[in-house]
C-alpha cells in the first residue's frame, strides 16, 4: 500500500484530550444526540469489554476530577459537538456538566457490557422524548459503522462484529520491519512538522503533570535529592510518567497519540525524542525516528488488537520507541532491532492492562525504561534471542507470538480482571 505512513498518521495519531476511551465513549453518544432536537432524556452505551476498562477509574477533563465513561456518555448526549472528536472535552460549559450529572444521578445513563465482542466496539443510543438515535463505533475510536435516527439509517457500512479492517490496517499486517523502515523514510517535511508538533505537545502535558505531585514528582524528587543519577533514564521515566500523570488526572491538556492511544504517544514520541538530544543526534533523522516508531506500534497492535489484556505502552509503544532509538544510532539493522524487540517484549511483556488510571504513569516509566535499555544492549549486538522462552525466529514472530498469548491465552484473565473492577465500581 502506498503512503502507509500518510495514513497511520492519519488515522492513529492526532490530539486527544482525556483517556481515548472515555473520549469515544462521548463522541458516540454525541454524534448519535447531534440528531435529535429536543432536550436529552436518556442515553445508554453498550460496550465492548476492553472499553468498558479503560474508561471506568479514569478522570475526564474539564469535570473537576469525575471518573468513568458512564458520565463521558452523558456528557457527550448535551454537549453534541461530534466535530470536536478527539477534543469533545475542551472548554465544557459548567451548565452541561451539571445536565448530564442530572442524567447519571437519576439512572437514566447507563453502560452495559458486551463479552461477545471483540476489539473497539461502542453503541450509544440517546433519546429526546419520543425521538430516539442510534450510533455505534466499531474497529476504531472515529469509524462509525451504523448511525440511524429513528427508523431511518443514515450510515451502515456493516455492524456486529463485521466491520472491515481499514486497508491500511491490513497492508500493516502484511508488512515487515524492513518495509516499516521503508515508510519511515518517506516521510514529508509537512508530516516532520506534524511529529514535532506532537512532541512540543506531550511536553507541555509533562509539564502539566509535574505539578500534580504524583509519579513523575516523585522521580524526579528522588534525583533532586541525589538518591538518582540526572540521566537520560531518570529522565524518560519522569517526562513520561509527568505526561502521563496529566492524562490519567483530567487536566485539560491534549497529547499526541499513537495508535490510538495517549499513554503510547507519550512513550513513542518522548522515548526517542529525549534520547536523540541526550546523544546529539540531529533533529531531522530524530523526528524521522518517530515517524518509525509510530508506525511499529500502529503494526504491533493489528496483532495484539486495540484493547489488549496486556499494556500495549509496554509491548506496542515500549517496542516501537526502543526501534526508533536503534535505527537513530545505526540506522535500518534488522539483527540489532530484532534484539530491541525481543528484549523488550521478553522484559515487561506479561505487564496486566488493568484500564486506564493514575497507575498508568508507573507502567509508563517502566515501558521507558526498558525500551531504552533494550535499545542500548541491541545497538551493541545483545538482548535475547530465539533460544529463550516465546521469542520467535525473528522480530515479526515474537510481536506475533505475544499477540497469541495476548488474545488466546489470557483471555480468561481479562474477564477475571474486568469482574474485580466492576465489582468495586458496584
Amino acid at each position: 500500500m502506498k503512503n502507509l505512513i500518510e495514513e497511520v498518521l492519519k488515522h492513529e495519531v492526532y490530539p486527544a484530550m482525556g483517556c481515548t476511551e472515555p473520549v469515544a465513549v462521548a463522541f458516540a453518544a454525541a454524534t448519535a444526540a447531534n440528531l435529535l432536537k429536543g432536550r436529552t432524556t436518556s442515553v445508554t452505551v453498550t460496550t465492548d469489554p476492553g472499553t468498558y476498562k479503560n474508561g471506568l477509574a479514569v478522570a475526564i477533563p474539564n469535570t473537576r476530577g469525575e471518573k468513568g465513561n458512564l458520565l463521558a456518555a452523558a456528557i457527550g448526549s448535551v454537549v453534541r459537538k461530534p466535530e470536536l472528536g478527539a477534543e469533545l472535552f475542551k472548554g465544557l460549559p459548567p451548565a452541561r456538566l451539571k445536565e448530564a450529572a442530572a442524567l447519571v444521578g437519576s439512572g437514566r445513563a447507563r453502560i452495559l457490557i458486551d463479552y461477545k465482542k471483540r476489539g473497539i466496539y461502542i453503541a450509544a443510543e440517546v433519546k429526546a422524548g419520543r425521538d430516539s438515535a442510534v450510533c455505534v463505533l466499531e474497529g476504531s475510536h472515529k469509524q462509525v459503522s451504523l448511525l440511524r435516527h429513528n427508523a431511518k439509517i443514515i450510515v451502515k457500512t456493516g455492524c456486529s462484529g463485521k466491520q472491515p479492517r481499514p486497508p491500511y490496517k491490513e497492508a500493516l499486517r502484511k508488512a515487515t520491519l524492513k518495509d516499516l523502515f521503508r515508510e519511515a523514510e518517506r516521510v514529508t517535511p509537512e508530516q516532520l512538522a506534524y511529529i514535532k508538533q506532537g512532541v512540543e505537545m506531550n511536553l507541555a502535558a509533562a509539564q502539566q503533570g509535574l505539578r500534580l505531585k504524583k509519579v513523575g514528582f516523585y522521580v524526579q524528587d528522588l534525583i533532586k535529592k541525589g538518591y538518582l543519577k540526572k540521566d537520560i533514564l531518570s529522565t524518560a521515566k519522569l517526562t513520561t510518567a509527568a505526561a502521563t500523570d496529566a492524562r490519567m488526572a483530567g487536566v485539560p491538556v491534549p497529547v499526541m497519540s499513537s495508535g490510538e492511544s495517549g499513554n503510547q504517544g507519550v512513550v513513542a514520541v518522548l522515548v526517542p525524542w529525549l534520547v536523540g538530544k541526550a546523544f546529539g543526534v540531529p533533529e531531522k533523522r530524530i523526528l524521522k525516528s518517530i515517524a518509525l516508531s509510530h508506525l511499529v506500534n500502529s503494526y504491533i497492535k493489528v496483532f495484539t488488537g486495540e484493547l489488549a489484556p496486556i499494556c500495549g505502552c509496554a509491548v506496542a509503544a515500549g517496542v516501537g520507541a526502543s526501534v526508533a532509538v536503534v535505527w537513530q544510532r545505526g540506522g535500518a539493522d534488522p539483527k540489532k532491532t530484532a534484539l530491541a524487540v525481543n528484549t523488550v517484549i521478553s522484559d515487561i511483556g506479561g505487564m496486566l492492562c488493568d484500564g486506564a488510571k493514575s497507575g498508568c504513569a508507573l507502567k509508563v516509566a517502566s515501558s521507558a525504561d526498558s525500551a531504552i535499555r533494550a535499545a542500548w544492549m541491541a545497538s551493541h549486538g545483545e538482548g535475547i534471542t530465539e533460544t529463550e522462552g516465546f521469542i520467535g525466529r525473528s522480530a515479526e514472530d515474537t510481536i506475533k507470538n505475544i499477540a497469541r498469548i495476548s488474545s488466546s491465552g489470557m483471555d480468561k484473565v481479562d474477564r477475571i480482571i474486568l469482574d474485580i473492577m466492576s465489582s468495586k465500581k458496584r
